[in-house]
């Protein structure tokens, strides 16, 4: 609970008169009978206001979302405190909505669900500081959610998946194996030593200033790459996958990170441009990046399949793989991870891509 205790003292709650005006906005029938529970999650951990409503049959009766990619854009990466300006502008907005679309008053939750941790500490405090009150007005119970847990369990809204299955978290924040052997029993097998694949695939779009490139300019450093991809030589440039020859299931991406500087560098010198002109051979090393990171992580997912299975913890025949998370959207990714089960008999499952993203109802 230390990222909800240092986020509770950082944000003045919102006013009263604001909560008050956020309520009174509804004029939906009192005393309506609902058969099931009924869940407002809100999510704000990074550079999403996400809210929805999702009864306890894993029925979604309303969602909104905000996304801030845009503005981060400009910066060339997300500004915290310009992240934190934006969810207080939004929340009251997207909660709203997400309740307007559902049909259900504010009085007929059951609960508010939000995330408390891990995460951006001034985007969590906004979420929380805003629940909170929302929970006082209300007098409803509050649920304090962990965003990787919530990405691991989304699969089960949109698939039968029984305990105990693997999940590969991979995102711009985080990148996790976990055993998921029940709603809050997860035994960790791997994690990155450093940065996560997001953060490195957005790290290497700056370093090639793809915002510039016309087909990218309105693009994440993740889809530029992917993008760019499609286009060039994945075999061009020779790059080893980190920690080829670790025994573990953990992760690094600073070296491949730190590796292709080196290779945009060089390939600066040969063609007599400065940093911040486009390379003629972006498209082979985007290409080539995502296939490395790729490699990286199937070999690390192949390990903690082995280990499983040697140990009967998953089961020897159609074990579930899931794959959640930003990256897990990137279809070079997935691709990779089917060739992966389809070779161990394993079945790979990966949540909508919209539901790969943070939301509200992985959250609800």
């Amino acid at each position: 609970m230390l990222i909800l205790n240092k986020t509770a003292g950082v944000f003045l709650k919102p006013s009263k008169r604001k909560v008050y005006e956020f309520l009174r906005s509804f004029n939906f029938h009192p005393g309506t009978l609902f058969l099931h529970k009924i869940v407002l999650g809100i999510e704000t951990s990074c550079d999403d206001t996400a809210a929805a409503v999702v009864d306890e049959t894993g029925n979604v009766l309303g969602e909104a979302i905000h996304c801030q990619t845009e503005v981060h854009l400009k910066t060339g990466g997300i500004v915290p405190a310009v992240a934190q300006q934006l969810h207080r502008d939004n929340i009251q907005r997207i909660v709203q909505e997400a309740l307007s679309a559902s049909r259900i008053s504010p009085s007929d939750l059951s609960a508010i669900a939000t995330t408390i941790k891990p995460g951006l500490a001034l985007s969590l405090g906004v979420g929380l500081s805003f629940s909170l009150q929302l929970v006082g007005q209300l007098k409803k119970p509050f649920i304090p959610i962990h965003h990787m847990e919530a990405h691991a369990l989304t699969i089960r809204l949109t698939n039968k998946v029984e305990f105990p299955f693997l999940v590969l978290l991979i995102s711009g924040g985080h990148c996790l194996l976990a055993l998921v052997q029940g709603v809050s029993d997860f035994l960790l097998l791997g994690k990155s030593l450093d940065i996560a694949p997001g953060d490195m695939l957005d790290k290497v779009a700056r370093r090639l200033s793809l915002i510039k490139h016309p087909e990218c300019s309105t693009m994440s450093g993740g889809k530029a790459i992917e993008h760019l991809a499609k286009q060039g030589n994945r075999f061009h440039f020779d790059i080893k996958p980190p920690l080829h020859r670790a025994k573990n299931c953990d992760f690094s991406f600073t070296g491949l990170q730190q590796v292709t500087n080196k290779r945009i560098m060089k390939k600066e010198k040969e063609e007599g441009i400065e940093e911040g002109q486009i390379l003629s051979s972006a498209a082979d090393i985007a290409a080539t990046v995502q296939h490395t990171m790729a490699c990286h992580i199937v070999k690390r997912t192949h390990r903690a399949i082995l280990f499983c299975k040697q140990r009967d913890l998953l089961p020897q025949n159609n074990a579930v793989l899931v794959a959640s998370g930003g990256v897990a959207s990137n279809f070079y990714v997935r691709r990779a991870l089917e060739i992966l089960t389809n070779a161990t008999q394993c079945t790979l499952l990966c949540p909508p891509p919209r539901l790969c993203t943070d939301n509200g109802i992985m959250i609800a």
